[in-house]
């Protein structure tokens, strides 16, 4: 390259650019000069075609696309002389893949170099073949490479690049390796002495082994000599001595060769390796030298994975776990972590399990270090040595951590600490403490499995009843407390709250007040919940308390007209129920007992392990039986646990808690059961403890109680290519897009054969989301491409997305998103894959809208009136009267505004019929933006309303105001007809607002400046 003046001179030229415009300008000015020689054939002369190809190569090596003149370097591998045939060989390997079309009209050309008589220009062949070789190359040449293999002439150099090369042609194509035939020649080649070609034969070794260890059992013993010659440093060149260590990367492929074959039962060669182990175990130490360590770390970790398969004595297991025991306690982070994770592994061994507790402080400690991996490692240490002995110390350890652990962490460690407690609990009281203490400390992380299963315990142990509700009512009386913990504490209270009636406090009439503060706090799918739990205080309440069943009765006769079907369905029943008076207790008896069925919790933990590096948890779930009482479906509903199920209604409840719904003898309500869903392979397969994430939960496609605007997109399955039947998907797309517009984890897409769910965290103007693609058959998902088209008010990166994804197999692809300035446009997940004939693509919206850089804050009256008055007319100040609204009370708008990230600001504005609200933006342009938002209803006309937007910014006050619009006036396709209302009540016309501004009056002053 040296010699070649024109390729000098445009590298000095690149270099000198000053910014990448100037690089752009320079290397397109040179693409087209290339792009003119290459037409005119006649002048160009050897030496300026391979000038012409370094420059491509370069210019493709700086990041630019090359889409022409790949004959170019093709056509030089046929040439005569060593300068030219080298260019040819180094450009179209860095140029070209394996399947690219240039690439079979050089098939001939590499054969003739391969079987030539040129060791130079056998090398570059068998290099080329060995990097970008694909099924093609393998049919044709594989049995020349056979021969130079084991060809006597060959020298070393020429051999190990076949090995290699051979290596990558079985890749490609197993067929060429014929298996009787070649493996005596493979024994043959591992007496080889050259070091190199030997490296290579053990990872010719290692691929062929895992395909089919009995045809290669003639090499195993071989394998044994080549551990003892490089234990001993026999014969091994001072070039392949890499710190002190014979041969690293020899030892390894060995070792790991050797872990295919099933265990070695011959005494001779088991005492072979043994010694050989033995020296490695007790020869390796951490020292300074890093290099040192990273090679001597690499064969004693494989060296562990060995005395694991082959099932050694149980001396030498301990003197594995002592060895790993002190390599967790050193400074150096990387070898922590290796040490854990072996330790992991090591709870395969059954023997060895009480050694390990024996560092269960120092596991402990790893649990608080400030590297998450190596946290991450210690939670599954500790999750997978704990059984009954200390079970308790271990969870409250957890318990412990859960206040401090970052969000990533929360919802494995809420999941893990759910079912070690259910597995060794001493006692059941215990358990209900240590759930109960989990809602309370990460209620966003602990999915609704968890307090399904503490309801089914307390269900089916009577004795277990009145304890439980003693403690569900101890934490109803805090202040603030999570909506999960509403969820389970008002349904114990429901159904044995009558159970605590002689105890102070726990009277019908203080368990409903309690209650009935936590109202206004919770979401809509908790209400049905809560006014079930009132109809059984109700039923329960004896004699009866009039003066409580006309506050109950004025519960239910607000939530009539609600909105929600299943809030208004449950309130009439119940209305109509408790007018029957003793009928009541017949109708609402007590749940009976759950069947006995496997946990839903254990199931969800082990669908999501890793089968290689999880693989003693689930031996140990075999070994250790459960000790709960009630267990969960075998094969739940949609992955979900049994129910448990209010006997009275249909909808979001039953679903939410939905299998098998019992019927009880007396009951004479009827009841539409949930049909069964399809099967949600999020979360069959993307339990807590596969997921390295950002919080929120485990996406569901549940709790469709969300309003939003209709897209710009059409996301419909089109047929690509070889379809042979159109693939449906399965729900509604867009629905299913406008659930996670207020949510932040869900299933955005499913289909027969695939189910991609959300998990999204944000964080200012940042945020991440995982894209979890499940593979929902039996078969491999290959072509997959995915590709994200974001508008341009956001920056998107996705990580790289395999081509294959596995049968029942997941895989999670982080997008890291930044918000530069405020838009409504939505980034779009091109998205295809193929099975089996099937071609499937399909345009996907992704929840990166607008409301997801908001954050909430609540202003004051004295915070709020300077900054309204401060933002005095537009463009600052937006105001519209919108027609067209979905009718529906103002509480349900003021919770679509607090979904939206938009907190309403009680207090502020005298008229009832009006709400105020804040909240703050965030994006790279705008940094924090304060926005103030007022809405004025019509009690006598429903249908329309006047809003007004303001903030510093003109952009966002727009684009904010439009959103809010679009979400009151739209209702997204294919959701249930909205319930008839009844008539309103007649009230007074809201008046014109008056100009004037009275000072002392803050409503008066609010409806001046608007």
């Amino acid at each position: 390259m040296t010699g070649i003046r024109g390729l000098s001179v445009f590298i000095s030229d690149i270099r000198n650019c000053q910014n990448k415009e100037q690089e752009r300008l320079r290397v397109d000015k040179e693409l087209g000069n290339i792009r003119t020689c290459f037409k005119n054939e006649k002048v160009l002369t050897p030496y300026k075609k391979k000038k012409y190809v370094w420059k491509m190569l370069y210019i493709y090596v700086l990041g630019y696309d090359v889409d022409f003149g790949h004959m170019e370097p093709v056509s030089l591998i046929s040439a005569p002389k060593y300068p030219e045939k080298q260019v040819g060989y180094i450009v179209t390997s860095c140029l070209l893949n394996e399947n690219h079309d240039f690439l079979r009209l050089a098939i001939n050309m590499v054969r003739n170099d391969i079987i030539g008589r040129n060791e130079t220009f056998q090398c570059l062949a068998l290099t080329l073949v060995g990097n970008i070789g694909g099924r093609e190359f393998a049919e044709s040449l594989a049995p020349d490479v056979q021969k130079l293999i084991i060809s006597s002439s060959c020298r070393p150099l020429v051999r190990k690049k076949a090995v290699l090369c051979l290596l990558r042609l079985f890749r490609k194509n197993q067929d060429v390796v014929n298996v009787d035939g070649w493996a005596d020649r493979m024994a043959q080649l591992l007496d080889e002495r050259d070091l190199g070609v030997l490296t290579s034969a053990m990872s010719l070794l290692v691929a062929l082994v895992s395909n089919n260890h009995e045809a290669y059992r003639s090499c195993l013993s071989k394998c044994v000599k080549i551990l003892e010659r490089l234990a001993r440093n026999q014969d091994v060149p001072q070039e392949y001595t890499y710190y002190g260590i014979p041969s690293p990367w020899l030892q390894v492929k060995t070792m790991r060769a050797l872990q295919y074959f099933p265990t070695i039962e011959d005494p001779s060669t088991r005492r072979s390796i043994f010694e050989v182990l033995q020296r490695i175990l007790m020869g390796t130490d951490v020292v300074k030298n890093v290099n040192k360590n990273n090679a001597s770390h690499a064969v004693l970790f494989e060296a562990l994975s060995l005395v694991m398969h082959l099932d050694a004595e149980k001396e030498m297991m301990s003197q594995c776990v002592a060895l790993l025991g002190k390599f967790i306690s050193v400074r150096e982070p990387n070898i922590r972590y290796l040490g854990l994770e072996n330790m992991t592994r090591m709870l395969m061994v059954t023997d060895v399990q009480d050694i390990i507790k024996k560092h269960q402080a120092q596991i402990v400690t790893s649990l608080k270090d400030p590297d998450i991996s190596i946290r991450r490692r210690a939670l599954d240490l500790l999750y997978g040595m704990c059984d009954v002995s200390n079970a308790k110390d271990i969870v409250e350890e957890l318990l412990q951590y859960l206040s401090t652990s970052e969000f990533a962490m929360r919802e494995e460690l809420s999941l893990k600490a759910a079912i070690l407690a259910e597995k060794f609990a001493p006692d059941l009281s215990w358990y209900v403490d240590v759930i109960l203490q989990l809602i309370d400390k990460a209620g966003d992380f602990v999915s609704d499995d968890i307090w399904f299963r503490v309801v089914q315990f307390v269900t089916n142990n009577e004795d277990l009843q009145p304890y439980a509700a003693a403690k569900a009512r101890e934490y109803l009386d805090k202040p603030a407390i999570h909506e999960t913990m509403v969820k389970v504490s008002a349904y114990i209270l429901g159904e044995y709250g009558h159970l605590l009636a002689r105890r102070p406090g726990c009277n019908p009439r203080d368990m409903f007040s309690i209650i009935q503060e936590k109202l206004p706090t919770v979401s809509i799918s908790t209400i049905p919940i809560l006014l079930s739990t009132y109809a059984k205080i109700l039923m329960h309440c004896r004699p009866p308390d009039l003066e409580l069943q006309n506050q109950i009765w004025t519960v239910f006769k607000k939530y009539e007209s609600c909105i929600d079907v299943e809030i208004q369905q449950r309130a009439v029943e119940y209305f109509e129920l408790s007018k029957k008076g003793a009928a009541l207790a017949d109708v609402l008896a007590e749940m009976p007992k759950f069947p006995e069925r496997q946990s839903s919790l254990i199931k969800k933990a082990e669908d999501a392990e890793d089968t290689a590096d999880q693989s003693a948890i689930k031996l140990r779930a075999q070994q250790q039986p459960s000790n709960a009482l009630v267990l969960a479906d075998p094969q739940p509903v949609n992955g979900r646990p049994p129910p448990v199920k209010v006997p009275s209604m249909s909808g979001s409840l039953d679903n939410e808690l939905a299998a098998q719904p019992h019927s009880h003898p007396n009951g004479t309500l009827s009841k539409l059961e949930p049909q069964a869903p399809s099967a949600d392979l999020l979360n069959d397969l993307l339990g807590p403890l596969a997921i390295e994430a950002p919080p929120g939960g485990m996406p569901t496609d549940d709790d469709h109680d969300t309003i939003g605007a209709e897209g710009i997109l059409d996301t419909a399955i089109v047929p690509v290519g070889e379809q042979t039947h159109t693939v449906e998907p399965i729900g509604n797309i867009a629905e299913r897009f406008h659930a996670l517009c207020l949510k932040d984890s869900g299933v955005l897409y499913e289909d027969p054969y695939i189910q991609i769910g959300v998990k999204a965290e944000w964080r200012g103007h940042h945020g991440r989301l995982v894209l979890f693609l499940g593979n929902k058959s039996t078969s491999p998902l290959t072509s997959v491409h995915a590709l994200i088209l974001p508008p341009v008010h956001l920056k998107m990166e996705l990580s790289l997305v395999p081509e294959t994804i596995p049968p029942r197999a997941q895989v999670q692809c982080p997008v890291e998103v930044m918000n530069i300035r405020p838009s409504r446009d939505v980034a779009v997940l091109d998205f295809s894959y193929k099975f089996g004939t099937n071609m499937v693509s399909v345009k996907l919206r992704l929840p990166a809208v607008l409301t997801k850089f908001l954050q909430p804050i609540q202003l004051t009256a004295e915070e709020f009136f300077p900054q309204w008055r401060s933002l005095s007319g537009p463009p600052l100040k937006l105001q519209e009267v919108i027609r067209g609204v979905r009718q529906f009370p103002l509480p349900e708008m003021a919770n679509m505004f607090n979904n939206f990230r938009v907190t309403i600001c009680p207090g502020l504005d005298p008229n009832p019929n009006n709400l105020v609200a804040s909240t703050t933006f965030y994006s790279e342009s705008t940094r924090a933006m304060l926005c103030l938002v007022r809405v004025e209803t019509d009690p006598a006309d429903r249908t329309q309303l006047r809003i007004t937007v303001a903030s510093e910014d003109p952009t966002l006050t727009f684009e904010l105001k439009e959103y809010i619009k679009e979400q009151l006036i739209v209702v997204p396709s294919g959701r249930a007809p909205t319930p008839a209302l009844p008539a309103p009540v007649p009230g007074p016309v809201a008046q014109p607002l008056s100009p004037a501004v009275a000072e002392n009056d803050p409503g008066a002053l609010l409806t001046g400046l608007l």
